[in-house]
């Protein structure tokens, strides 16, 4: 289900553009504030894709699909937030038909993009709990670059083929002042099935043997003597530590995107009910993008070396001769 689109069921002389009210001083707040959101959003974003490929140590497997994520939620920032945002404060889409086409493949593109990169990492996590030494062997970054590569490719095609290969499956009857495409019954359920059902599932399903996982681990290294076991029980048990923090972290930040996404999937799913009301699929969009704001934020607040890494890239110290080989995990 694309985050720009829905079932239209009223008219169009319900989706006239309005006349504007409120004092000029609210609508000024309200960009201000929109311009600061996509602002956090796009340096946020920018400073994870900066840290991890400046410093050599961040080249890791689940770091790339981490780069992955951020340069979709990046591009969330960039590219979609800010029309939402002003279509949100005008009560009204200024842009035209021609970009309301645009603008819809691209979100198509970007959020399914998220929507995948968030599947992988619930995958890589899952790999790397159930089978680590498996997992350590087969996985490399080279095979993660391949798996990164082809989510890309896959979810392009897909959004292109949508949008471009079925035009005449298209509803173009466009309202004044809204950006609405339809699609016949059978091309619907295939986008909710791709876009929502599949990877969500597979991210609920996953994380949840994930955190069965976990708990197990932790049992485990509770009842194995320090004292006793000898090292390499030593290396595995701060192997499976380590694994598990990361299992954690991640964990909250698949759960904050379903809480953001969720929302908005679950209202539209409910649009052959309900009567769907224009200024909620705003806010509930907005409340889905806002995932690609808060996610550095997640970073920063569990990861002590992304907090090293803002450090070094606003004191410009990451010019420096070798800096991409300090120890910033210590």
């Amino acid at each position: 289900m694309n985050l720009t689109e829905f079932n239209q069921s009223d008219r169009c002389e319900h989706f006239s553009c309005p006349e504007r009210s409120g004092s000029p001083v609210v609508y000024i707040l309200l960009y201000v504030c929109s311009a600061a959101v996509v602002l956090l959003t796009v340096c946020g974003n920018l400073l994870v894709i900066i840290s991890v490929l400046h410093f050599k140590q961040l080249h890791t497997p689940t770091n790339l699909l981490v780069l992955s994520l951020a340069v979709s939620d990046f591009l969330i920032g960039a590219l979609v937030m800010l029309p939402v945002l002003i279509w949100m404060i005008e009560s009204c889409w200024i842009f035209g038909r021609a970009f309301c086409i645009t603008f819809c493949m691209i979100a198509s593109f970007i959020v399914g993009l998220s929507l995948y990169s968030v599947a992988l990492i619930a995958l890589d996590r899952y790999l790397a709990l159930s089978n680590p030494f498996l997992y350590a062997n087969k996985i490399s970054k080279w095979t993660m670059c391949i798996v990164v590569y082809s989510n890309w490719f896959v979810c392009l095609a897909y959004s292109i083929i949508f949008y471009c290969f079925n035009v005449n499956l298209m509803d173009f009857e466009f309202c004044p002042g809204e950006c609405v495409i339809s699609f016949n019954d059978v091309w619907s359920a295939i986008d909710l099935i791709f876009s929502f059902i599949f990877p969500l599932s597979v991210v609920i399903i996953l994380y949840t043997r994930v955190f069965v996982i976990a708990k197990k681990h932790a049992t485990a290294i509770r009842e194995l003597n320090n004292h006793t076991r000898p090292k390499t029980q030593k290396i595995t048990s701060h192997s499976m530590k380590s694994e598990r923090k990361a299992a954690k972290v991640l964990g909250i930040l698949v759960s904050v995107f379903l809480m953001c996404l969720l929302p908005y999937f679950i209202y539209t799913l409910l649009s052959a009910v309900i009567e769907i009301q224009i200024k909620t699929i705003h806010k509930l969009l907005i409340v889905g993008y806002l995932n690609s704001t808060i996610n550095p934020f997640i970073y920063a607040l569990f990861y002590p070396w992304f907090r090293r890494c803002i450090k070094l890239i606003i004191t410009l110290r990451i010019f420096q001769t070798d800096f991409a080989l300090i120890n910033i995990l210590s």
